[in-house]
């Protein structure tokens, strides 16, 4: 019999920390042409991500154990963050970089009436808890293609890996019909690690006469141990002296191949945060 699968599909909501830490995602906004190109170049960025996410994850249960299907879309939503960061280093045209996304996410819904259980559908309440923890880590290479005060365009290659765990927790309140008692508390947990070689391109465009002002861009796509990654993000930063802050809006997408816990999922929504280069 197939694995049942678990839906996913809802909205993470915070308050951007005032202090917030974004990026130049995997330097996405990549640096502005330098006057000396043929000297060393780098980039730190630290930066907060708060996404909605969705998608759907197999259910992954333990020898023996019963399958469950839940529908979580109506759960109330909290949010815990990790670290999140990227670096960059470069000399004339060539350069490399390194972005890490560490995701804790969190939902509790105490009473859920979408939900069956060893293949019958639950018709008490049955509080539940889903998390979603793990991390996205990208590396690649990049070739300036364009140089000019106005435009900078990056094409870049690389790889990304994605390791997430997905965890659901039940808790069967009231008549469970012909469920076995010890089957009326338990969870699942899965865990999908992929590897996937990646091509896209990054660059900004600066806006304004004292070039303060830029609208930075990145997008990539790829396949490999899974079907098909992309991401994108864009959005708008400034720059002062060697300091600069950015907001864009990140979207990431993974359609995995069939036999893991993971079959799809996507994270869509705003970065915040700052950039130091030397």
């Amino acid at each position: 019999m197939g694995s049942p699968k678990l839906k996913v599909d809802r909205t993470i909501h915070g308050a951007v920390l005032l202090a917030a830490l974004v990026p130049a995602f995997a330097d996405a906004q990549t640096a502005p042409a330098d006057a000396n190109p043929n000297a060393w170049r780098y980039s730190l960025s630290v930066y907060g991500y708060l996404p909605n996410f969705g998608g759907q994850v197999d259910s992954v249960t333990s020898p023996g154990g019963p399958g469950f299907q839940a529908n979580v879309g109506q759960f109330s939503d909290s949010q815990k963050f990790g670290f999140m960061g990227s670096f960059s280093a470069g000399k004339g045209n060539w350069g490399a970089f390194s972005d890490y996304l560490n995701l804790n996410l969190a939902s509790a819904k105490p009473y859920s009436p979408d939900f069956s259980l060893g293949g019958g559908a639950i018709s008490s309440s049955t509080a539940t808890d889903f998390s979603l923890k793990g991390s996205v880590w990208t590396l690649g290479g990049e070739y300036r293609v364009m140089s000019d005060p106005v435009l900078t365009l990056d094409l870049l290659a690389g790889a990304r890996m994605f390791a997430m765990k997905p965890t659901l927790r039940w808790n069967v309140l009231g008549d469970s019909g012909s469920l076995q008692p010890v089957s009326r508390v338990g969870g699942s947990a899965g865990t999908d690690t992929q590897w996937d070689g990646i091509f896209g391109l990054k660059g900004r465009y600066v806006v304004g006469n004292n070039g303060r002002w830029s609208l930075p861009f990145y997008f990539d796509a790829g396949t490999g141990q899974s079907h098909l990654t992309y991401q994108a993000a864009a959005g708008v930063s400034y720059s002062y002296s060697s300091i600069e802050l950015t907001a864009m809006w990140r979207y990431l997408s993974y359609d995995m191949k069939s036999g893991g816990p993971i079959d799809n999922l996507h994270f869509n929504g705003p970065m915040v945060g700052a950039t130091v280069r030397w």
